[in-house]
């Protein structure tokens, strides 16, 4: 059991230190044959015990002499597991609780041993998770994905989870010129009832979490929007100490920036401004492309640009496609027909999805557009990045026709936005042209190459099956006569452990009382399986167990056999081995024999 600070069920309950004649149990494991070395040599070299000790999450690895005593195991403990020795109980004994001061010579125990330790009179370790917890989240930074209703812009806003919401409410009215007092929230957790409360305490979501703030209304207008809003949660910002935010006191009336705010509007963004990876903005560049132009238009892939390049280069000579890349730009006045009528035209669809990879890109915000110029330079080199960078907003969108080669990508073509569904048809189809002379080049080669290929991969294999064959034999020779050395090895072991548990037992033995004794003796005639008899004389006074010990110091361990009486029959191993010889009567006189357990 490991039940730490719980009960445990003790073995028999056996305290050599209270009687003058130790009765041992043999360990459940071990085996005896009659070997008898010299006893010289089993007291000049000590035997060295195993204990790995467990208490609640940690293991303790002991390695003691069997002269040592249970004190000596528990001082290390106290050194290691820093637990006083007054306050721990060490368990797991085969024979029950011993004390302090006992042998472990005296025990008989295996080389390999298991304990644990107990403290009842410990508190359990006091749980600080909350404390920590909170401590954590103080230290992470937050993401406030914020959104400004009336112009539909949002903001990626960081803070520290030792902000508060005070502090972010303000910044807020940095970026939207709303003061604090005029701001309206949706978003904020139930919890966050108090704008001195730092973000860690407040529930928000963590590593991000979103938010809509927009300026509140008029009581007018809040009256008559009451009547058709949801029950929808809003938190509006307190007024405490900001008026002087009050866009007033900067000549600036509520109806001019709601007048900014109505000629901002615009529709949705093609590609959000700070996405963790390139999948995610091409899902958002995917679905609003969708809600603009309709559902039939290329089927952009959805990754990073390199793993475009993996779909479309890095394969099959036969199944490789060429790389369309399309840049979008928000602002150009050719976008909007360029989608439409263009690249949404059933031709070029049909025509790209069965030719080409098609990966694309907004270059609308500053911080996207710089980011594929990063990429642009890596794959294809500073002239093409130089190219898009000079283009103008009007020349947008671009389309870039990519083919892959064997040391570099190739940009075969840039087509502008100021096009007409023909002439990109068959400006898409000269690329093919020129692609589909090196693909057969390519696959021609592919074909070569393979085929030289097996020929050296037949020769290999045929020379490695030798090999192997030859280590094969090595191998099965050499571990034939490994294995035999190491049965050899365990089985001396064994015999070493054995007769060692065994002299430990001979020794231990009370001696044999005489027939002429004060006390009551009882003479017991023990039948082996082999047909010779055991005789031996033992106080009526003794404990079974020291019969059993007897029996097991000749070479018949009781986990290994039963010893039974014949009239009337019965297993003496199933009896109290802490009972007398005359309560379980085998007093004054009795002949048993044993029998091996199945």
């Amino acid at each position: 059991q490991h039940e730490y600070g719980g009960e445990t069920i003790p073995g028999p309950a056996f305290n050599p230190a209270n009687h003058p004649a130790p009765a041992p149990t043999p360990s459940a494991s071990s085996a005896f044959r009659p070997v008898m070395p010299s006893r010289q040599i089993v007291e000049r070299q000590p035997r060295m015990l195993d204990f790995r000790v467990e208490y609640r999450d940690r293991n303790v690895d002991v390695v003691l002499e069997d002269s040592c005593t249970v004190g000596e195991i528990k001082q290390i403990l106290e050194n290691e597991l820093q637990i006083p020795m007054s306050k721990m109980l060490l368990k797991g004994w085969k024979t029950g609780d011993v004390e302090d001061s006992t042998v472990l010579k005296s025990l008989h125990l295996p080389k390999n041993n298991s304990l644990y330790v107990l403290t009842p009179d410990l508190p359990p370790p006091s749980s600080s998770s909350h404390a920590g917890a909170l401590q954590e989240s103080l230290n992470q930074n937050f993401m406030l994905i914020i959104t400004h209703r009336e112009v539909q812009r949002e903001y990626n806003l960081n803070f520290s989870g030792s902000s508060t919401i005070q502090e972010v409410k303000r910044n807020v009215y940095d970026l939207t010129s709303i003061p604090v007092r005029h701001q309206l929230w949706e978003g904020w957790p139930t919890s966050a009832t108090d704008d001195s409360m730092c973000l860690a305490e407040s529930g928000l979501s963590y590593p991000c979490h979103r938010l809509t703030v927009g300026r509140r209304s008029s009581p007018a207008q809040t009256r008559e929007q009451s009547e058709e809003q949801s029950t929808d949660v809003h938190m509006v910002s307190d007024s405490d100490g900001d008026d002087f935010e009050d866009a007033t006191e900067f000549g600036v009336d509520d109806g001019e920036v709601f007048g900014m705010a109505s000629s901002a509007l615009r529709k949705s963004s093609m590609m959000p401004e700070n996405a963790e990876n390139e999948g995610d903005a091409l899902l958002q560049f995917t679905a609003e492309f969708s809600s603009r132009y309709g559902d039939c238009h290329p089927v952009f892939f959805i990754g990073s640009l390199e793993a475009a390049f993996q779909e479309a280069f890095y394969v099959k000579a036969r199944d490789r496609k060429l790389l369309a890349v399309y840049l979008h730009h928000d602002e150009s006045v050719l976008t909007n027909v360029f989608c439409s009528q263009m690249l949404c035209a059933e031709s070029i669809v049909s025509y790209l999805s069965q030719n080409f990879i098609t990966w694309a890109w907004d270059l609308t915000k500053d911080a996207n557009r710089a980011r594929f110029l990063t990429m642009c330079n890596r794959h294809f080199g500073s002239v093409v990045a130089q190219t898009i960078r000079t283009q103008k907003t009007d020349q947008f969108p671009l389309f870039l026709i990519i083919m892959g080669k064997r040391s570099s990508n190739e940009v075969l073509n840039v087509i502008q936005g100021n096009t007409t569904v023909d002439e990109l048809m068959m400006r898409l189809m000269a690329a093919m042209e020129i692609f589909t002379a090196q693909q057969q080049e390519d696959i021609k080669d592919e074909a070569e190459r393979e085929a030289r290929e097996n020929v050296k991969r037949e020769q290999d294999e045929a020379y490695r099956l030798s090999l192997e064959a030859d280590r094969a034999k090595r191998e099965a020779h050499e571990r034939e006569m490994a294995e035999q050395f190491r049965l050899e090895q365990i089985r001396k072991e064994q015999e070493e452990e054995r007769e060692a548990i065994r002299l430990s037992l001979e020794q231990a033995l009370p001696p044999e009382p005489k027939e002429e004794n004060a006390e009551p003796v009882s003479k017991l005639r023990i039948r082996t399986p082999s047909g010779e008899f055991l005789e031996r004389r033992f106080l009526a006074s003794n404990k079974l167990q020291i019969v059993f010990d007897f029996v097991a110091s000749k070479g018949f361990p009781w986990d290994e056999f039963k010893l039974l009486s014949t009239f009337p029959r019965r297993d003496i191993t199933q009896l109290d081995p802490n009972k007398s010889l005359l309560e379980v009567k085998l007093f004054p006189q009795e002949t048993l024999f044993l029998e091996a357990k199945e």
